[in-house]
C-alpha cells in the first residue's frame, strides 16, 4: 500500500465515568458485563496515566501535537467528539475534570499490533484498543503541579447503567486509588471493581515515549492552535415539536 493512515474521532478519554448496575438483571454494556445489584463497577480512565488528567488546562496539546499512536507517530488534529472540558471545583480543593477527548491521526505503517487490538463486548458488541502516548513539558511551576496529581486526588462518578443514558444516576464520587485497589463503597455496600484499560500497558506506552525523545527518534510539537472549549455536551433531542 502506498499509504494506510488511522483517523480516529474520540481518543484518550480524560475522565470517563465508572459504572455499575442497580438492578436485578443483568447488563451487557459498552463497560463490559455489570452484574445485578450492583455487583461490580468498571472503569476505563488510567488514572494518573491519563494525559488530558496531566494537562487538564490543555495548556501543551492542541492541534498539531505529536503522539505516540499505538507505537507509531501521530497527531491531534482537533477536538475529539463528545469533548468537555468543564472543571468542577470540589469540597475539598481538589478539581474533578469532566471528559475532554481528542480526534488523532497517524501512519499504521509505523504502528504496533501490540498496541491497537481489536475488542470484544460479549452481548454488546466490538470496539478498538488504541494506545496513546503523549508528551507533556513542564512548561512551569503550575503545570508541574498538574502533573504531579496522584490517583488519591482525582476523580470520577460512579453512575447507574441499569437504566437508560438519560435517566443514569450518580450514585458516588470515588478516587481512582480506590477504583485501583479493587473494592469502592457505595451506600456501605463494598463493591469489586474492574478496569477495561490497561495501566501497564499505559506505562509501557510512556516508558517507549520517554526513550524516544531521550534518543532523539521523538521530536515534541508546539500545538499550531489550541483545542477549542467546550463547557457543555449537547443532547441530540430526537423528539417531535408538539
Amino acid at each position: 500500500l502506498n499509504q494506510a493512515y488511522l483517523f480516529n474521532p474520540r481518543n484518550a478519554y480524560q475522565n470517563y465515568s465508572a459504572a455499575t448496575n442497580t438492578t436485578k438483571t443483568t447488563k451487557r454494556t459498552y463497560m463490559g458485563t455489570l452484574l445485578p445489584c450492583m455487583g461490580n463497577v468498571t472503569y476505563t480512565t488510567s488514572g494518573e496515566m491519563s494525559p488530558l488528567l496531566k494537562d487538564p488546562k490543555l495548556r501543551t496539546i492542541g492541534i498539531g501535537t505529536r503522539i505516540l499512536l499505538c507505537g507509531g507517530e501521530g497527531f491531534v488534529v482537533f477536538e475529539g467528539t463528545q469533548a468537555v472540558n468543564k472543571a468542577e471545583t470540589l469540597e475539598n480543593g481538589d478539581k474533578y475534570y469532566a471528559g475532554y477527548t481528542l480526534a488523532v491521526i497517524g501512519d499504521m505503517k509505523g504502528m504496533k499490533s501490540e498496541y491497537i487490538r481489536a475488542a470484544t463486548f460479549d452481548g454488546y458488541g466490538v470496539s478498538l484498543f488504541v494506545g496513546i502516548g503523549i508528551p507533556i513539558p513542564v512548561i512551569d511551576e503550575d503545570m508541574m503541579a498538574d502533573i504531579a496529581v496522584p490517583n488519591e486526588r482525582l476523580y470520577t462518578y460512579v453512575y447507574d447503567y441499569g437504566y437508560s443514558e438519560r435517566s443514569r444516576k450518580a450514585l458516588a464520587r470515588v478516587s481512582y486509588a480506590q477504583l485501583r485497589s479493587g473494592e469502592v463503597e457505595i451506600d456501605g455496600k463494598k463493591i469489586r471493581t474492574a478496569p477495561l484499560s490497561s495501566v501497564y500497558k499505559a506505562r509501557k506506552i510512556a516508558d517507549e515515549l520517554k526513550n524516544k525523545i531521550l534518543n532523539g527518534e521523538f521530536l515534541m510539537t508546539n500545538p499550531a492552535a489550541p483545542l477549542p472549549p467546550r463547557e457543555k455536551l449537547e443532547v441530540l433531542n430526537t423528539e417531535r415539536n408538539k
